[in-house]
């Protein structure tokens, strides 16, 4: 007998949180439909998604979560991880043939990551290719479950990629269906990719046809999926659903003025941009053979690595994250680095940021302004002007800050001290900064934004005085990425390429298809963990407005607020064009590699 259920009687409460969320969301109506370029590939109506979810009946509440997951895209799913030992990569060949392939690296990569276990695909493979899981490294795809590679590719970005046009989900943005690097501040890592690393396990197997190297006739065959438990030990269902679905401590908001909340410390909201990714963890080592060789220089630390290339000129900041632990350390070595790399004799500089999450709104404000020196473009603004959503809770948000005083330490996100008006002047504390709203139609729907904002950073929300001139000639400075540069991340983009003429490069996206160097381009991203911590301090969680607690183990983030553009200064940067420079071609001796990389770059944009 099957259990049927409907979203309304199982999980009201999850639904509702997402709703009410929502209204914070600054691009809830803007992905109705969005304006050109994204046009055809952007159209996510939500909460016309979430009325149908209500309604809709489901056998199980693994459908409902993956039909959650795959209309809000944002949903954190680690419970189960799907495995196969053949990470892919889009490489072109020396005629200049483009074509998915098994990375050449990856019997390594799943003999390193699996162990013993790869014996399991060893013995899978059917006929004569039984214990060769070797040989299929490096082979050509020619099909996956008898169609085209790109086929499969495209259907994972219909499901994935965070609202983001076709060619950066395609690539790397969020949904990450290739093989790629990442530095982080225990490492160099190795991201599989959607194809070999579901984080929702939804296939048991694919059938690939594959041409292996040096041979002419082509091998089918048929390789299941494994799967890794990614969750806490248990060992019944009870088990399972007490230690891994229910709330944690850190699900919902808390009142930070709480006896228990009061000590501890906090990073002012207005600097943090999160963004948490969708893809599931990845703790997989890159192999030793593509692990950069050169002497990290002084000022690296943590996910921020400095090298200086062979050629004595070519400065490196290999930048997997705009956060740390320590927020004024990390930009303070930022700093520290550059300047390293001018007196070891630098005088250009590519900044690497491929699968960078984002982080510090500030620290990308930072790095813009000691790269290019204090000009009109960096000072008092190394960003972009900011507005956010203003509904109606927001605004009784505000009204409990400034007429009854509910917080005195200046520490939450609606705080008035907290932001700048257009003009950068910080608003005064008893300043209702929401008032008036200024009302907009977008999509056919009302909709309301806070007044324009200024920069927040300078000069409270850096480390130190910034140098006095530029650390390099901005266009002198390449910025490469995998198109999977979020948040934070985007806006430093942005800015550089825009203001200061600064050449963006996307690695190894199809050849065919116009390639944005950036993603997520939210002016600040956070959490309904952070919109709830400002409810429950002003004392509004019982307003019929506020959502109620996840009593469930999950995690929603929103773009809080909205950037503008540089080209478009009146419309939001998201939905603005942001074509990369130059589409490098990852070839075999390059997928993967960072220093070939960086070699190749410095070679064809910087000679």
């Amino acid at each position: 007998m099957v259990h049927v259920l409907k979203a309304n009687q199982s999980s009201p409460k999850i639904l509702e949180v997402i709703t009410k969320t929502l209204e914070f969301h600054t691009s809830t109506n803007y992905q109705i439909k969005a304006p050109q370029p994204f046009t055809s590939e952007v159209h996510e109506d939500i909460l016309l998604d979430l009325n149908r979810i209500k309604q809709q009946k489901y056998s199980s509440d693994y459908d409902l979560h993956v039909d959650i997951f795959r209309s809000l895209k944002r949903l954190n799913d680690g419970l189960y991880t799907n495995y196969l030992p053949i990470p892919l990569a889009l490489l072109t060949d020396e005629k200049g043939n483009q074509d998915v392939y098994i990375a050449p690296e990856a019997f390594t990569v799943a003999s390193a990551e699996f162990g013993a276990d790869i014996e399991y695909w060893q013995n899978a493979l059917p006929g004569t290719l039984k214990g060769k899981l070797s040989s299929l490294s490096g082979a050509k795809v020619l099909l996956i479950n008898a169609l085209p590679p790109f086929a499969a590719v495209n259907a994972n970005a219909a499901i994935a990629g965070s609202y983001q046009a076709l060619g950066a989900r395609q690539n790397g943005q969020l949904c990450r269906f290739f093989s790629s690097y990442r530095r982080v501040a225990g490492g160099w890592t190795y991201l599989m990719g959607n194809f070999a690393q579901q984080s929702l396990p939804l296939s048991d197997s694919v059938l690939l046809t594959v041409q292996r190297v040096n041979r002419t006739i082509p091998d089918t065959f048929l390789l299941p999926y494994r799967s890794k438990r990614a969750v806490d030990a248990f060992g019944d269902t009870s088990g399972w659903r007490s230690v891994n679905c229910k709330a944690k401590s850190t699900t919902n908001g808390q009142d930070i003025y709480s006896d228990t909340v009061r000590t501890q410390s906090r990073t002012p909201s207005r600097y943090v941009n999160q963004l948490i990714d969708e893809s599931p963890f990845s703790n997989v080592i890159l192999p030793p053979t593509l692990v950069p060789i050169l002497s990290p220089v002084d000022g690296s630390y943590n996910a921020a690595q400095f090298y200086l290339l062979q050629d004595k000129k070519t400065g490196i900041l290999a930048l997997g994250s705009f956060s740390d632990a320590d927020y004024y350390g990390f930009m303070n070595n930022l700093l520290k680095g550059l300047l390293e790399l001018k007196s070891l004799g630098a005088t250009q500089l590519i900044v690497d940021v491929t699968n960078n999450g984002g982080g510090y709104i500030c620290a990308a404000h930072w790095l813009h302004r000691i790269i290019a020196g204090p000009k009109s473009t960096t000072v008092p603004q190394a960003g972009l002007d900011t507005t956010t959503r203003n509904g109606a809770l927001a605004q009784l948000i505000v009204k409990k800050i400034i007429y009854e005083d509910r917080d005195p330490a200046d520490r939450l996100l609606y705080n008035p001290t907290q932001w700048r008006d257009a003009s950068n002047n910080f608003f005064a504390e008893t300043h209702d900064w929401l008032q008036p709203p200024i009302p907009v139609i977008i999509n056919g729907r009302k909709d309301a934004f806070s007044q324009r904002l200024g920069q927040e950073c300078q000069p409270e929300g850096f480390p130190s005085n910034p140098p006095v001139e530029a650390l390099f000639d901005p266009k002198k400075v390449v910025i490469v990425s995998n198109a999977r540069c979020a948040s934070s991340c985007s806006l430093f983009s942005i800015a550089m390429q825009k203001l200061e003429g600064s050449r963006t490069v996307v690695i190894g996206g199809k050849k065919d298809v116009k390639q944005q160097y950036c993603g997520t381009i939210g002016g600040q991203s956070t959490s309904f963990t952070t919109i709830d911590t400002e409810i429950k301090t002003t004392g509004l969680k019982n307003n019929t407005l506020a959502p109620p607690d996840l009593m469930v183990n999950g995690y929603l983030g929103i773009t809080w607020r909205l950037a503008y553009g540089v080209d478009k200064p009146t419309e939001p940067a998201e939905w603005q064009d942001h074509p990369a420079d130059f589409n490098l071609p990852l070839t075999a001796n390059l997928t993967n590699n960072p220093v070939a990389i960086w070699e190749e770059v410095s070679k064809r944009l910087l000679a």
